[in-house]
């Protein structure tokens, strides 16, 4: 328990260290912009904004293509809500800068309205990403179809009335009204700054230690999760400890936002990227897996006919092809003898044999018991000879103590050697060719080449 104890802990000290280091950075980028730009202009808010709707878009398409592809993850459900809710929420903070893109009528601008979007924008993500922390730990639990239903219908239902609220407090109804912000000289109003505020960032700090209690930070998905909880729990202390709208807090915490939620879309990608390269391997693997012999590792019978059909539709006189058809010689007595796993660890020893003494562009391959074929691409069947007799002078030489145990005794192989000169030769006629001429060679006393004429 130690280790796993250790290794948690380890993770959590990472994270939290990663998010000071960020979090530091995006300040220190911050009061740089400052100095460099004294006087922020009005377009800068609505402009993050509209970057931040982007960003929260992306995410959410992100999250219901993940869901898409695994439905199971219903986890993924509650994530899309809360970032598509949030989107359409940040659709009615830009109805709030009615003449944003004039620069003389800033006058109109309704801040009140966006605070209160913002307010219930807050709301509907944290409640969400607690369901979805709910959900993610009860993932392994099968649900019914019903309930499946049930659970995707009541998340959208309540992201609707969530953004329905917002958008009737938001100065649309005579009956819902919530004064967060004072229009005239843009000051937060009590309401804001010593209740709503307070409550929202104990909001997003239970649902950061949901997130990690449950994810354990599993993942990057998950480390992304968190991180983000952690970016609105500072937002929302820098308009804590700002007086009005439109100070340095209000374009601070809206700029971080922005830059942190850049970062985590840049962690999903890193994300998918994994996952993909991941998936790439395991494919690698698998396909490797059924073009090879799973005792030798030399390739199969029918990778081997196709590599082989594929050259001899370039054979040619100048260009040959050689086939070298080998067996090892009284192996049966090797498996009566000793036993098949010794038998098993023979043909490993052959096999690494024949792969070290072929090109990375030639294939070695099983296509029996005791039976090896090697395709020698542009080789002369002189050549070709050469090198089956190196295969066989170097096999005969090894006994027992050079190898390890491997060799239980002296072994000898029988290789016949065949070349294509022309495209109209067959892959089949080829093997025959050079198994007929490896059975000469066996009839002939065995530990020899023989070229087939």
């Amino acid at each position: 328990m130690l280790p796993i104890t250790r290794y948690i802990q380890n993770r959590y000290i990472a994270f939290c260290l990663g998010c000071i280091i960020v979090i530091g950075i995006l300040q220190l980028s911050f009061s740089k912009l400052l100095e460099l730009v004294p006087s922020l202009s009005p377009l800068l808010f609505p402009t993050l904004t509209i970057f931040l709707l982007v960003f929260h878009l992306f995410i959410a398409c992100f999250m219901s293509m993940k869901y898409w592809c695994d439905r199971r993850r219903i986890y993924l459900v509650a994530i899309a809500l809360a970032f598509s809710g949030s989107m359409l929420l940040m659709l009615g903070t830009l109805s709030s800068f009615p003449a944003w893109l004039n620069l003389y009528q800033f006058n109109v601008i309704n801040y009140n309205d966006a605070m209160i979007f913002y307010m219930f924008r807050h709301l509907m993500m944290a409640v969400l990403m607690i369901v979805a922390a709910v959900l993610y730990s009860i993932r392994d639990y099968p649900l019914s179809r019903l309930t499946h239903i049930s659970i995707v219908v009541a998340l959208i239902i309540f992201t609707i009335f969530m953004v329905s609220f917002a958008w009737l407090y938001s100065s649309h109804s005579d009956k819902l009204m919530l004064d967060l912000v004072d229009n005239e000289t843009r000051h937060f109003m009590v309401l804001w700054s010593h209740v709503i505020n307070i409550i929202l960032i104990i909001l997003w700090v239970v649902t950061l230690a949901a997130l990690m209690f449950i994810t354990r930070l599993r993942n990057l998905f998950w480390v992304g999760g968190n991180f983000l909880c952690i970016c609105y729990i500072v937002t929302l202390c820098m308009l804590l400890f700002g007086g009005r709208a439109e100070d340095i807090a209000w374009y601070r915490s809206r700029l971080f936002e922005t830059a942190a939620t850049l970062l985590i879309i840049l962690v999903l990608l890193y994300d998918v990227f994994s996952l993909y390269r991941d998936s790439h391997l395991k494919y690698q693997q698998s396909y490797q897996n059924s073009i090879r012999d799973p005792l030798t590792r030399l390739y199969n019978r029918s990778y081997f006919y196709d590599a082989l059909t594929q050259a001899l539709s370039a054979a040619k006189a100048s260009r040959p092809v050689s086939v070298i058809v080998s067996d090892l010689d009284r192996f049966k007595r090797i498996n009566d003898t000793y036993g098949h796993l010794q038998g098993d660890k023979v043909l490993q020893f052959v096999a690494h044999l024949l792969m070290d003494s072929v090109r990375p562009q030639d294939i070695a391959a099983r296509i029996g018991g005791e039976e090896f074929v090697l395709m020698l691409t542009n080789t002369s069947s002189e050549s070709a000879h050469q090198v089956a007799e190196r295969i066989r002078l170097k096999l005969s030489s090894f006994d027992k103590s050079s190898t390890d145990g491997q060799l239980p005794e002296p072994i000898t192989i029988s290789m016949g050697v065949f070349t294509a000169t022309s495209s109209q030769t067959t892959p089949e006629e080829c093997v025959e060719r050079a198994d007929k001429a490896m059975y000469e060679a066996k009839e002939t006393g065995r530990n020899r080449v023989v070229v087939f004429k």
